[in-house]
């Protein structure tokens, strides 16, 4: 064999060895690179598990107070079949606890200056009494949250001359409301304390334990720390699933402490469309703000009035006005749990005092048939459903976008098209889209509509048309 026939052989052979090694070497790197992808996999954002029973759920708010001339426990059980009817299935209760006396607000004080952590409030009852109400929600197949003020007492709660140093001190020392506030009636603790975290756990354990409350909508939740009610959403749920609603915008406490924060934003902006302070414009924000950005299987609590906004402002018929209806209608369609205020059904016209007794005006209302039509339609169409249990929102594309927001919600079948006309004119409006054509019944006048995709449609100033169709 020639040297040069040799050197041809042995590079022929190099080339095989080489080739034979590439295909391995190719192998594995595509096996690490597809392991390295798992790194990058999404993540749910919310770790927490939403109990089962809040998929489809809408929230009232209980002021015990001036719910009843008796304004108390027993009372108020002769309002929970009307309740259930329109549709409701967490009922909130505004604080039950007894109400500091130093420094009082008013001639009765505020629900929110806590004497006793561990007590009722006299003025509605027992605990017998409390625990009676709570099996009668219970066996009508409802649920009972209560309110916890967990940022601050009342300025004779014991806990003052017990533990004094569980509260923050100003400059000279003192005892201080929650600094910028004008909540003189309360005195703010110190949650870089671990005895007031301790404390304040051990409290909202017991009322699960003793009372069987399915949870707490939690005051100025976010004063305080978020770690302090991760660790007190888990040893909450190690007794039972509870439901927990934090007074506060911010997508941090969904993680693993909350389920339903406000949606101050939408009130806000829906007031500011309804009074010309803005255009249609700021609706559009909120809806592709909560598409692009809000936890997919985060709760937003949904308005046009509560306690705070009805003793500080107004009723939602003077902060709305004509647009109230409209208001309501998106209140009830968005992603989101719609919360109903005490006497708001009823039409409440007016402020009620928050520091004295002010009796609800219980008049037949036809916003109590608007809410059992909306609540009773969020029960059984999946589209409306909370959370990963509900359909997202996909805007239609109308004729006056500067006027009427137009929007669909889709899931396993089951759809609603919402159509709102917020402005003060009479229109004719197109609707194109890819999805929102179908066979539907709106569900106030209970007449059946059909669309192709390209369709027109009348609206009255102010008025709207919700059209849904169940699988």
């Amino acid at each position: 064999m020639t040297r040069k026939r040799f050197s041809f052989l042995s590079l022929a052979l190099s080339v095989v060895m080489l080739a034979s090694c590439a295909k391995p070497k190719q192998e594995g790197t595509a096996e690490q690179a597809k392991a390295d992808l798992s790194a990058y996999a999404p993540k749910p954002y919310v770790e927490i598990q939403h109990p089962e029973w809040s998929k489809n759920a809408s929230i009232y708010e209980v002021n015990i107070r001036q719910f009843t001339p008796e304004g108390t426990f027993k009372a108020f059980e002769s309002h929970l079949p009307r309740l259930k009817a329109m549709g409701v299935d967490i009922l909130w209760l505004m604080p039950i606890h007894p109400i500091g006396e130093k420094n009082r607000k008013g001639s009765v004080g505020s629900y929110y200056s806590v004497k006793d952590y561990y007590g009722v409030n006299p003025e509605f009852g027992t605990m017998d009494d409390f625990k009676a109400l709570v099996d009668k929600i219970h066996g009508m197949g409802m649920r009972v949250i209560i309110d916890w003020v967990g940022n601050h007492s009342a300025w004779d709660n014991p806990l003052v001359e017990q533990h004094p140093e569980w509260y923050t001190k100003d400059s000279h020392g003192n005892y201080q409301p929650t600094p910028w506030y004008d909540w003189s009636d309360i005195i703010d603790f110190d949650y870089e304390k671990p005895g007031i975290r301790q404390y304040m756990t051990e409290a909202l354990k017991f009322w699960v334990r003793e009372a069987d409350i399915d949870g707490y909508r939690c005051d100025v939740a976010g004063f305080m720390p978020t770690d302090f009610w991760e660790n007190a959403r888990r040893e909450l749920d190690e007794i039972k699933p509870v439901f927990m609603l934090a007074e506060w915008e911010s997508r941090d406490l969904h993680k693993k402490a909350f389920d339903m924060t406000y949606a101050w934003s939408l009130y806000r902006e829906m007031h500011e469309v309804a009074h010309g302070k803005a255009n249609l414009g700021v609706l559009n924000e909120y809806m592709a703000h909560h598409v692009n950005t809000f936890p997919k299987d985060g709760y937003r609590m949904t308005f046009v009035d509560n306690h705070d906004k009805n003793s500080w402002e107004g009723t939602p018929f003077s902060m709305f006005g004509d647009a109230v209806e409209a208001c309501m209608v998106m209140a009830t369609t968005v992603e989101g749990m719609p919360l109903i205020y005490s006497g708001q059904e009823a039409g409440l016209d007016r402020k009620l005092a928050f520091f004295e007794k002010d009796l609800i005006d219980w008049k037949e209302h036809p916003y109590a048939d608007f809410y059992t039509t909306m609540l009773h339609l969020k029960k059984k169409n999946k589209a409306l459903w909370n959370g990963k249990w509900g359909g997202s929102m996909i805007k239609v594309n109308n004729g006056n976008p500067e006027s009427v927001l137009s929007f669909t919600r889709e899931k396993d079948g089951d759809q609603v098209l919402v159509v709102i006309n917020f402005s003060k004119n009479a229109l004719k409006t197109s609707l194109k889209s890819d999805f929102h054509a179908g066979d539907y019944k709106e569900v106030f006048t209970k007449a059946s509509a059909s669309f192709d995709g390209d369709d027109q449609i009348e609206l009255k100033p102010w008025a709207y048309k919700v059209y849904a169709k169940n699988k």
